[in-house]
């Protein structure tokens, strides 16, 4: 705990507003599914490429440009890059995409659901009280992520509701947590402005 108070102290978290970007693409993603149900599933397919991929880069140039602040970076380097691949994929192959589309966004949901827990467990390292917040919705997330991967004939049936619930818990968790990032960054601002 000490090591991670003065690791705080010593570098603050640079752009934290980049989780805040890719919790409102998530977020928009969702609104646009639960409002156009009706659209193709082509046209979801390539909406939801288009998100990956720019959620992924971001992603990854957040974790790079952080790798010195954030304890177990890589963790988040290792899933931009991921994110990044499936959005590619998802991109080039649309019609592959459509069959599997259900596993796509169930392992990638249950990878950020995971990486959320850590994130919080972090959180509270840092002495942040409300990260049981942030818990919950990763353990959400991979509840969903689960009902996905678990039964994709199931999840085929209904990836709209089931998708536009697990982006939904995605975005608001990537918005919390920018916040929270925020909170850290301008506690941290603070500190060394005393001394």
């Amino acid at each position: 705990m000490v090591t991670s108070i003065n690791k705080q102290i010593r570098q603050s978290i640079k752009h934290w507003y980049i989780p805040l970007i890719i919790g409102i693409i998530l977020v928009a993603t969702a609104i646009g599914v639960f409002t156009s149900p009706v659209k193709s599933y082509l046209a979801l397919t390539m909406l939801f490429s288009i998100s990956f991929l720019i959620s992924g880069l971001i992603e990854t140039t957040f974790a790079i440009v952080n790798r010195e602040s954030i304890d177990n970076w890589g963790w988040p380097l290792t899933l931009g890059i991921i994110t990044t691949l499936v959005g590619v994929m998802l991109v080039l192959n649309p019609e592959i995409s459509m069959i599997t589309l259900p596993l796509y966004i169930g392992f990638m949901v249950m990878f950020r659901s995971i990486m959320a827990i850590g994130w919080s467990l972090d959180l509270k390292g840092y002495g942040v009280l409300d990260w049981g917040n942030l818990m919950v919705l990763g353990v959400l997330g991979t509840i969903f992520s689960f009902i996905l991967i678990w039964n994709p004939l199931f999840a085929g049936l209904t990836i709209v509701m089931w998708t536009g619930i697990s982006l939904l818990i995605s975005g608001i968790f990537s918005i919390y947590l920018a916040f929270k990032f925020k909170k850290l960054n301008n506690a941290t601002k603070e500190s060394v402005e005393i001394k």
